[in-house]
């Protein structure tokens, strides 16, 4: 293994997860697969990110980070992590969410049998204590105007192929980065297959960016109207299914 050129680079931003982040990391550590570079990147962390991080670092020479000068959001973190990714594959998991061992490896496995360059996973939902709130399937593919209806890839387990695509970066907004670079993707490859098997966990916390409904919502509108330049009646048609089927993943 040429550890100079690993085969896969994970994204991680990080932001106040002193508390979480040291199960993330030791996530992808414990990964079978072993040919990899994790670039972490902190938004100004008021916490002890950085001090826990480093510590991290220190123990595992293939995790690396660095700090943006000011808190800049999730997708300037991650843009910047892409931009230094060494690797073929890029894959992403966020600083409060975990990795299963054989993640990287069915993943890897599952697009080189397809011959796919965008790939994503069914994964798991737990509290923040780590309870089980439930799983997320990953549908076989979807399409552009899919994802447009309802994000159906999680970005803890998503992977594209950079050297078949060329590295794509996240759109500078504060919210819906993750699916503004699935759309960039899927009109450079057709499909995002999904693995059927629960590769990660996704933790639910009270206090994730995510978790403000109303916002991201509104932000999932610029999405449609600012970045994809989509024409008044199209971003209402897909708006209103992100909305009915947003309130269908309640019950």
């Amino acid at each position: 293994m040429d550890s100079s050129r690993p085969l896969v680079t994970v994204v991680t931003p990080s932001y106040n997860c002193a508390a979480v982040v040291p199960e993330t990391l030791r996530s992808v550590q414990a990964q079978s697969f072993q040919d990899w570079e994790h670039i972490v990147v902190d938004d100004c962390s008021s916490d002890d990110s950085l001090e826990v991080i480093d510590a991290f670092c220190r123990t595992e020479p293939r995790t690396r980070f660095s700090r943006l000068n000011e808190n800049s959001g999730a997708a300037v973190a991650r843009n910047t992590a892409i931009e230094a990714a060494r690797g073929r594959y890029i894959a992403f998991v966020d600083s409060d969410d975990l990795w299963h061992p054989e993640k990287m490896q069915r993943q890897l496995d599952f697009m080189a049998e397809r011959e796919a360059v965008f790939a994503c996973a069914s994964y798991a939902k737990i509290d923040e204590d780590g309870k089980p709130l439930g799983e997320v399937q990953a549908p076989a593919q979807r399409q552009y105007h899919d994802l447009l209806k309802d994000n159906t890839v999680g970005c803890l387990t998503a992977v594209y192929d950079a050297q078949a695509l060329g590295k794509v970066y996240m759109p500078l907004i504060r919210k819906r980065q993750d699916l503004g670079l699935w759309l960039r993707l899927l009109k450079k490859t057709k499909l995002v297959h999904g693995v059927p098997e629960v590769l990660a966990s996704y933790r639910l916390r009270q206090n994730s960016i995510s978790s403000n409904k109303a916002s991201a919502a509104a932000y999932t509108w610029r999405l449609y109207r600012d970045v994809e330049k989509l024409p008044l009646p199209k971003a209402a048609y897909y708006f209103a299914n992100y909305a009915v089927n947003g309130v269908l993943k309640q019950f």
